[in-house]
């Protein structure tokens, strides 16, 4: 008769055992969502699915996947979320502090959270104003982003050692990517250094009223900021250049700004058609300083081609005398330009 049992409690087991579900289980709920009310749950161009998000902010629904990372969607905020087929996984996040809100749970929630938490680690060591660090300075920052990685994943106990080595690899990718992109900006440097004659521009069209050359700003500071409207980062710059320009008025600085648009970006594909795009921007933005449009002759200038100008947003400060101080100074949004500006008691 125990014989007879146990093999009735091992049938009793197996049949009570499901079988693996072939999807996935996510929910979870948004506070302040967008108006667009969903998420985009997709994976490039092989996987894509919208899920719709309740009057209170909760959402639930099932996706079949193949296992692996993908990215969500929600109004104009991205995140990375790791799926697999009978998980079941929930997010939270309050839309008004996405980043810094956004929580898994749930099976491989571990997986996620790293995800979240290594994306947003470079922003809190490699911001923009790296780049207009001392060798020694950016390698400061360089390592303590390497070692915050290291602690981050002692932060993740239940994680392998394999799944880190991925990691690892985009890590240094990132690393790379900076680095290549520092040694470009410190070789400029040196390729143009400060005192080196600057070549003139001539007869730009000003948004004001008739024409502007270098040569009709000598004798003040210039702080040139080489800009298109197409141009995402350029645009980004804008508050942070009339904060600057309004902290400066009046000073022995004149700031100009030298649009390079030529046709991208616009229906028509002409230089007049940039050229209204450029005056709506400037009056919409409520952009200030000297507001040039180069126009046709921008791309043969020998000014271009002086300061090598291969990319934009690109800043230049000329001297009094006409003469280079920095090739590729800092962007505005950086706060080495007012220390610039201050060793030069401007």
């Amino acid at each position: 008769m125990k014989k007879i049992f146990t093999v009735l409690l091992v049938f009793a087991v197996m049949a009570c055992k499901q079988e693996p579900r072939d999807y996935v289980s996510l929910s979870g709920k948004i506070s302040n969502p967008h108006e667009s009310n969903s998420i985009k749950v997709f994976k490039g161009n092989e996987y894509e699915k919208i899920i719709s998000i309740k009057e209170d902010g909760t959402f639930s629904d099932t996706l079949k996947v193949e296992e692996g990372v993908y990215r969500f969607k929600h109004g104009e905020e991205y995140g990375q979320i790791y799926l697999k087929n009978d998980n079941e996984i929930s997010f939270t996040l309050d839309n008004d502090d996405f980043d810094n809100t956004l929580k898994f749970e749930g099976d491989n929630a571990d997986k996620s959270n790293f995800y979240i938490a290594s994306l947003l680690m470079p922003s809190n060591y490699l911001d923009a104003s790296i780049f207009d660090l001392t060798e020694d300075e950016f390698n400061k920052s360089i390592n303590g982003l390497k070692d915050g990685f290291t602690k981050l994943k002692s932060e993740f106990p239940t994680l392998d050692e394999s799944f880190f080595q991925e990691e690892e690899k985009k890590l240094e990718g990132t690393i790379k990517s900076y680095t290549d992109y520092y040694q470009s900006k410190l070789a400029l440097r040196k390729a143009i250094p400060q005192g080196t004659p600057s070549p003139i521009f001539k007869n730009y069209e000003n948004y004001k009223g008739g024409t502007t050359s270098l040569s009709d700003l000598k004798g003040k500071y210039v702080y040139i900021d080489i800009w298109a409207t197409w141009c995402g980062p350029c645009k980004r710059e804008i508050p942070s250049l009339k904060k600057i320009e309004e902290q400066y008025h009046g000073k022995n600085i004149e700031f100009v700004s030298i649009s390079t648009d030529n046709g991208r970006g616009y229906k028509e594909k002409t230089f007049e058609a940039s050229k209204v795009g450029w005056k709506k921007m400037i009056s919409e933005k409520e952009m200030g300083g000297i507001q040039l449009f180069a126009g046709e002759v921008w791309d043969k200038s020998e000014f271009r081609n002086f300061y090598k100008i291969r990319g934009i947003p690109r800043f230049i400060l000329i001297d009094p005398a006409g003469n280079v101080v920095n090739a590729d100074a800092p962007r505005p949004s950086s706060p080495s330009l007012v220390k610039l500006f201050e060793s030069l008691n401007i």
